[in-house]
């Protein structure tokens, strides 16, 4: 389930707004000056989904434009070439980072080039700057932006009812904003660029959810809820908040407004959509997006101005409300409606043909506990969300959803389906079996939306490259950063995932901690990751908290939740309590010493050299607020970093010491380390922060005295960083965690000869990307490779190899191998070991990935060296026999 509870932080500019009513055109995403750069590939580590969906949106003036709208992670446009979507939003940086949550997008049917998104993440004090309308004229791939003189909530309850953006399809200049917070009706005359207040809008909304709310998340006014146009006549509709009131429209194109007589009270419009003659709506007791017990569906023709209850299930048999509600475009009078929250047994679609005068379910019951279901789930695209799950009938894993908020047929194919669940985006390409009482399959459609929070990660010297800690969904122990995983951490859960770590000189040994509603809130692992078993715990331990564990797994140190610090000596299975630490203090261990541990609270850094039995506070000055994070260095006793808002601060003496690392450094939000560049011997450093007042992702290769800035303004993620790890085997990669869009990993395009980035001049090298590739055809019934060229330079080339299994069982081990033609040198491999003997290449799997179901795949990446062409080598042989 989603929560408001987030991190947050970090500088931000304050929005300026005009104070009257017409809002001025501000300008786009914030554009700095360029930092001395390389060029770095960003990828999302797969995951597919992992957060709540609240809407779709058809563009229905174009066939196979689709929108998807998240809460925390920005918006989505639909590749049908690639069956993926597009992210849209990656340029929200540092100082904006709440447009990333998207309370709504409005797609233009008349210049289908046209879309507007409205941004912002919370209404109360957690969101700094005030929300905006952006505005994009090709489909999303650049916006404008204009602020508005108000908040906007996209992280906030409420959140799923309905589409407050709409585009007026009899004037397309026209667009429509129904706001939150008593903020009342907006509308733009220019295509968005300004906004004025529809003043004679008669209600502003009064639902609240909890008025004793001291946080404002709970207490905000939900205000108005959605616009809906008629395309046959120029009626609008405006749902509001307001369970007396919830309907009203205007029939002469917004120039006044009534309340819609005989309309059905005491629940809230979640939706409303016009078919032919009618207006539908579907009604709950709250706003949601969690609960709801109560509500019904309802009809009104517009002809004759009569409302009729159409609900589909009597008033006495509702446990639920009504949210997702959608109709056929293609079949006049075909609608279905989904439940808002229907947590047990499952959710349950309702599908009318008759205009909602009789209702057929999606699942029936045939003598409790069985049912009939006129579906299949096909969850091997996204195995884990089965949630790892077995229940008792009639429950079933994986689940059709919760907190159903979007539900839309495709307005130019009645076969296809899209809709949104509290963890994910499923859909069907054969809908209309249901009429002809035929099974239909239903898939996540999820790949290219990465939705998670991410709250901690580890990249150890060997077995996977990353293990994760994320919001809701746990984490992932990530064999192949490219593959969705099999199931996220099990036995035990924990809830959201908090903290994890591993042993610097023992990485088989893990530990990680999380949410759990009851105990353990603790789990151990001695295989890398892959596999866990619950630890003890200190009495009062409420939540994850942090966790650090000794270099040599012989101390593992615990800050939790509702408990002081703790340490155990005997691999998490009894704890006692440290002395000198505040409780809630952030946690790190030394990553040579096996005795030295650090902690950080409140303006004060902490030293342990006794496992994590007591603590002695620093005299060095630290940050005293803001976002605060250390690392140690591996392989470099007594040495840890201090990200925070005072800059990057350094210590070889075990924290009794900090000298500010230069290179231009004014801010840090986190610090991570990872392998060294060619001939150097101290690892590289990567730092989320500001460098010479450039806010980004940068990488050092002489311990800070000078940067490169590896990410652009075109990928800042949001609010970002506050889980980074650099990877101990690959030279250049860094893994960034974002607060809603996932884990992020990169990779240098540069080649590792010549000056390292870091100590160069400012100019970034040429880079150029081949579109050549080279495919196999593997050995019959064993496996296929795909040979590409991702990058190249001067001198040298950057690859990746996809090895699939195409046959029936598991493998063992697999080998791939090509023959270069001009002088090309494998100098660099990950992922796999790489060999050549003259031109030959050869490469067996690494430990981790030799094992590859049937149908899964995993990714060989290499650096290369060329004397002059480099022509992409073929046949590409492949085997299942290492």
């Amino acid at each position: 389930m989603r929560t408001p509870a987030r991190r947050f932080g970090g500088v931000f500019l304050a929005a300026v707004v005009t104070a009257a009513t017409v809002v001025a055109v501000a300008s786009g995403p914030h554009v700095a000056a360029a930092a001395p750069a390389e060029p770095y590939s960003w990828k999302n580590v797969r995951i597919d989904g992992g957060g709540f969906i609240p809407g779709i949106v058809f563009n229905h003036g174009e066939k196979d434009l689709v929108y998807a709208r998240t809460d925390i992670g920005g918006a989505y446009r639909w590749d049908r070439s690639a069956q993926s979507w597009t992210p849209l939003l990656d340029w929200v940086g540092q100082d904006d980072w709440g447009h990333n949550g998207v309370l709504s997008i409005a797609a233009d049917p008349v210049d289908t080039g046209r879309v507007y998104a409205a941004v912002g993440m919370y209404t109360n004090s957690w969101d700094p700057n005030n929300g905006a309308v952006l505005r994009s004229a090709d489909k999303g791939a650049t916006w404008q932006r204009t602020m508005l003189p108000f908040k906007v909530g996209g992280n906030m309850p409420g959140r799923g009812m309905g589409e407050r953006l709409a585009v007026d399809p009899h004037d397309n200049r026209k667009v429509y904003f129904a706001a939150e917070g008593g903020n009342g009706l907006w509308r733009s005359t220019d295509y968005g660029a300004t906004w004025a207040k529809v003043a004679g809008f008669p209600n502003a909304g009064n639902y609240v959810a909890d008025p004793s709310d001291p946080s404002g998340y709970q207490s905000q006014n939900q205000g108005l809820t959605w616009v809906t146009f008629d395309p046959e006549s120029p009626a609008v509709y405006v749902g509001v908040a307001d369970k007396e009131n919830p309907v009203y429209r205007s029939l002469d194109s917004g120039a006044t407004w009534e309340r819609i007589p005989g309309q059905p009270t005491g629940y809230l419009a979640h939706k409303g959509v016009v078919d032919g003659r009618y207006l539908y709506i579907a009604t709950s007791d709250t706003g949601g997006p969690y609960d709801g017990a109560a509500g019904q569906v309802a009809r009104l023709d517009t002809t004759t101005g009569v409302w009729t209850d159409i609900s589909p299930v009597p008033a006495a048999d509702r446990y639920h409300g009504y949210s997702g509600l959608t109709v056929d475009r293609q079949k006049p009078g075909t609608l279905m409606v989904a439940t808002q929250i229907s947590w047990w047994p499952d959710a349950i679609f309702f599908r009318s043909t008759d205009y909602g005068a009789t209702w057929t379910r999606i699942w029936d019951w045939n003598g409790y506990p069985n049912q009939t279901k006129r579906y299949t789930m096909d969850i091997s695209a996204n195995p884990w969300l089965d949630f790892n799950g077995n229940p008792t009938p009639p429950e079933t894993a994986p689940k059709l959803g919760w907190m159903n908020e979007s539900l839309e047929i495709d307005p130019f194919d009645s076969d296809r389906l899209l809709y949104g669940t509290g963890a994910t985006l499923y859909g069907t390409t054969e809908l209309t079996n249901w009429d002809r009482d035929t099974t239909f399959t239903i898939k996540p459609f999820a790949k290219g939306i990465e939705e998670t929070a991410v709250l901690d990660l580890a990249s150890p010297p060997t077995g996977a490259p990353l293990v994760s800690a994320l919001g809701d969904v746990g984490g992932f122990h990530h064999a192949d950063l490219d593959t969705v995983q099999p199931s996220f951490h099990d036995s035990p859960t924990l809830g959201s995932n908090t903290g994890l770590d591993f042993a610097e000189l023992d990485p088989a040994f893990f530990v990680r901690v999380g949410n759990a509603e009851a105990a353990p809130h603790i789990g151990i692992s001695t295989d890398g990751g892959k596999n866990w078993y619950p630890g003890q715990e200190p009495s009062g331990v409420t939540g994850g908290g942090t966790v650090a564990v000794g270099a040599d797994a012989g101390a593992v140190v615990w800050s939790p939740a509702g408990a002081g610090v703790h340490y155990s000596t005997t691999r998490g299975s009894t704890w006692t309590a440290s002395t000198g630490i505040p409780a809630g203090a952030e946690v790190e261990s030394d990553r040579a010493n096996p005795k030295t541990f650090y902690g950080y609270a409140a303006g004060k850094l902490y030293t342990s050299t006794d496992g994590g039995a007591t603590f002695t506070a620093s005299s060095a000055a630290m940050p005293g607020e803001g976002r605060v994070n250390l690392k140690a260095v591996p392989g470099a006793a007594g040495e840890v970093w201090v990200a925070g808002n005072t800059g990057l601060l350094r210590s070889t003496d075990a924290g009794k010491t900090f000298t500010p690392v230069g290179g231009g450094v004014t801010e840090g939000v986190n610090v991570a380390f990872g392998k060294a560049a060619p001939g150097a011997t101290r690892p590289a450093v990567f730092l989320v922060g500001t460098v010479d007042g450039v806010d980004g992702v940068f990488r050092s290769d002489n311990s800070g005295a000078a940067w490169v800035r590896i990410n652009d303004d075109q990928h800042q993620y949001g609010n970002a960083g506050d889980a980074l790890a650099g990877d101990p085997r690959i030279y250049g990669r860094v893994y960034l965690g974002t607060n809603g869009r996932g884990i992020l990993y990169a990779d240098r395009q540069g080649g590792p000869s010549g000056p390292t980035p870091s100590i160069s001049a400012s100019v970034s090298p040429s880079v150029s990307v081949s579109p050549s590739v080279s495919v196999s055809a593997g050995t019959p019934g064993g496996c296929t490779a795909t040979y590409r060229v991702t990058g190249q330079w001067a001198g040298g080339f950057q690859g990746e190899v996809t090895v699939k299994n195409t046959g029936a069982s598991a493998t063992t081990g697999w080998r791939v191998g090509w023959t270069y033609t001009s002088g090309q040198t494998v100098t660099q491999s990950w992922g796999g070991t790489a060999t050549q003997s003259g031109t030959a290449v050869s490469v067996v799997n690494a430990g981790y990935n030799g094992t590859l179901a049937s149908g899964a795949s995993t990714t060989v990446g290499f650096l290369g060296g060329t004397t002059g062409s480099n022509p992409v080598p073929s046949p590409i042989t492949c085997s299942t026999t290492p």
